[in-house]
């Protein structure tokens, strides 16, 4: 299933916050969302998650979610969002109990994303007796019990330090690599977004407008920290926000 984000606008009240946004995301993709601090760049996705309704414009949902699919659109969030009186089995359950699946049926689906995620040795274990990276690893394992048609990932590794991130990313291309999926993935991280990204859009200072999408010839799973063209790729991002960067940086100081 693709995405279209189709002449999407969107304000505040008198405040601007996204104008005019253009964007197909293809099944397959995994679109990344970067632009400098306040340009609407978590706005955007609650706008295609169908969290907020845009002021103008729409969100398309083009073709068919996959087999099996229960959330077409389903969310990764930075702060993990796991019940802390359930276990890691207990919480991803809680997704599938929503559309009535229990027993031997949610078994197999659980048993399953535990798998693909290592976490089958910490079913038991409540959220407080993991790391971060291990929470974030059961956020993303109940994201993918329900089978979704486009992952909506909203800064997921940004609360982790740099050496869990750099984990978490090989995870993410290596579950990529296994078994094909969609997500738009909003980041500060330019070098997050290099190591993901098929497709990098770059949004301007509020009001965010799209000034350039940049495409990452080198295929995922072969991306190596240090590789000079995705240090070429990193270079021309920063050059295409650091004068907005510093601007929405004196804004938000001002404010």
């Amino acid at each position: 299933m693709d995405l279209k984000v189709d002449s999407l606008s969107h304000r505040y009240g008198e405040m601007p916050v996204l104008e005019d946004i253009d964007l197909h995301i293809e099944s397959g993709q995994i679109v990344c969302v970067i632009g400098p601090s306040g340009c609407g760049k978590s706005t955007l996705l609650r706008l295609i998650g169908g969290l907020e309704r845009p002021t103008a414009g729409r969100v398309l949902q083009l073709g068919d979610p996959p087999d099996g699919c229960l959330n077409p659109l389903t969310y990764i969030f930075q702060d993990f969002a796991l019940l802390p009186w359930r276990t890691v089995r207990g919480n991803i359950s809680l997704v599938l109990e929503d559309h009535g699946f229990r027993g031997r049926r949610a078994d197999a689906i659980i048993d399953d994303v535990l798998a693909r995620t290592k976490l089958s040795d910490f079913k038991a274990a409540y959220p407080r007796q993991l790391s971060g990276g291990m929470k974030q690893r059961v956020a993303i394992a109940r994201a993918l019990a329900v089978k979704p048609a486009v992952f909506l990932m909203d800064e997921p590794l940004s609360a982790l330090d740099s050496q869990t991130r750099e984990l978490l990313m090989d995870d993410l291309i290596g579950l990529w690599l296994r078994e094909t999926f969609t997500a738009v993935y909003v980041t500060h991280n330019l070098n997050e977004a290099v190591r993901l990204g098929h497709k990098i859009v770059v949004l301007s200072r509020r009001p965010g407008r799209i000034r350039e999408i940049v495409d990452i010839d080198t295929p995922l799973g072969t991306r190596e920290i240090g590789d000079p063209a995705l240090r070429d790729r990193q270079q021309h991002l920063w050059n295409l926000m650091r004068e907005e960067a510093l601007a929405a940086d004196r804004e938000l100081a001002d404010a």
